[in-house]
């Protein structure tokens, strides 16, 4: 099937999975940042106290996703979406009403748990669930929601907030939420794979068997894993965290900086889509390791050059390796562990992914209020990504020597 046939008998799944993970940008760190030196000085709070406050919120909804998670498997993807997004509307309304700081801990939680844990896992999952042969292309399709929000909505609100108030403009995307419910329902008037067939369409992983979650957990190439499961949503994550700090150290405006993020946002689904192909090629554990590699030759960029055209270089560079490990690395799961029990066992992922994206932004704020810029630290970083490369390597031979084991008779 080539791709022109696949799109078009698949368009409104695909088109189902994009919107999810386009929505799921109003609690991606990307859009939530966007905000940070407003909130920062409404409530007098320091870059350590902010990168903390939202450690707090974001690591409390990862915990909750290692439960929650696992409603994928139980509820037909229309519903659940529905009632999440629902959720993540209420969030930003009670944001743009926001005067107490103790909220803020329970407000990060609630949208990071809603935007970036809930939406972005249920679209995963659906993809990982409805399509086994060409799972990669799909997931890479449906990944093409992530890039387009970090494109498009920190432009569209950082212009907006040189006019209007930023608590107006979370009303705003309250608005915008409750909007896109109805085009979802059209969308999925029919659900491409029903649950009661879905047992039917199930895929196997290691050792040619359906893992549980229980079995996971117990399985030592699973933490082996943990580095790089979590290596591009804490970096990744801090990137954008710090956004304002990093234009004010490099002496650049906010609007130069965000204006930089369509590059990012090109070379991301550049890479999601031929990392979709590769993976349905080649299998995403043969890919996993040489992922980051990109990441860490951008931050290193960033971090020793002054120059716009320079960031603009590495902001491309960053979205190469953000693309290839969305797309593979969402691949990986079912890949390894079958897709009987997709919906439990991605939910640890994402659970990892969640931690990582509270650690990313708490760690590097308390360095910046010890004195260590975000530019200095990324060295350091760059430096750790690498390592990752080469331990991911060791892990995912074992793997791929269990996937590509003789099964006895």
């Amino acid at each position: 099937m080539n791709t022109f046939q696949f799109i078009r008998d698949n368009i409104r799944w695909l088109a189902a999975g994009v919107l999810l993970t386009f929505l799921s940008s109003f609690g991606q760190t990307y859009f939530i940042s966007i905000f940070a030196g407003e909130i920062q000085a409404t409530f007098g709070l320091s870059h350590g106290d902010w990168g903390g406050i939202y450690f707090l919120g974001t690591m409390a909804s990862g915990m909750l996703m290692i439960w929650a998670g696992s409603s994928a498997d139980h509820f037909r993807v229309r519903a659940l979406a529905v009632g999440v997004i629902l959720a993540l509307a209420c969030l930003s309304v009670v944001m743009s009403r926001i005067s107490a700081v103790w909220l803020l801990p329970f407000l990060v939680f609630g949208l990071r748990f809603t935007g970036q844990g809930m939406l972005s896992h249920i679209a995963v999952v659906a993809m990982a669930r409805w399509f086994v042969r060409t799972r990669g292309k799909a997931i890479s399709y449906a990944g093409i929601g992530f890039a387009l929000g970090q494109a498009v909505l920190p432009v569209v609100f950082v212009a907006l907030m040189l006019r209007y108030n930023w608590q107006t403009l979370w009303l705003l995307a309250a608005v915008f939420l409750v909007l896109c419910i109805p085009v979802l329902l059209w969308l999925l008037r029919y659900e491409r794979t029903p649950s009661e067939a879905a047992a039917k369409s199930h895929a196997a992983g290691m050792s040619a068997r359906h893992w549980t979650r229980a079995e996971v957990l117990r399985d030592w190439r699973f933490w082996g894993l943990v580095p790089i499961a979590t290596l591009s949503s804490t970096f990744g994550t801090a990137l954008f965290f710090q956004q304002v700090h990093l234009a004010e150290v490099k002496g650049w405006s906010h609007v130069e900086l965000v204006a930089l993020f369509p590059i990012f946002t090109a070379t991301l689904i550049t890479a999601g889509l031929f990392g979709g192909w590769a993976v349905d090629r080649w299998g995403s554990v043969r890919l996993l390791a040489i992922t980051p590699v990109p990441m860490a030759v951008g931050f290193v960029l960033l971090g020793v050059s002054d120059s716009l055209f320079v960031a603009a270089f590495a902001f491309g560079i960053i979205g190469l390796g953000n693309g290839a490990y969305a797309t593979v690395g969402a691949s990986l799961w079912p890949e390894i562990y079958g897709t009987r029990s997709i919906g439990s066992i991605k939910a640890l992922a994402t659970a990892l992914m969640v931690f990582g994206s509270a650690i990313g932004p708490a760690f590097t704020g308390w360095g910046i209020d010890y004195g260590i810029n975000f530019p200095d630290q990324m060295i350091a970083y760059a430096v750790y990504m690498f390592a990752v490369c080469g331990w991911t390597w060791f892990v995912t031979s074992r793997v791929y020597a269990d996937i590509t084991a003789p099964v006895a008779a």
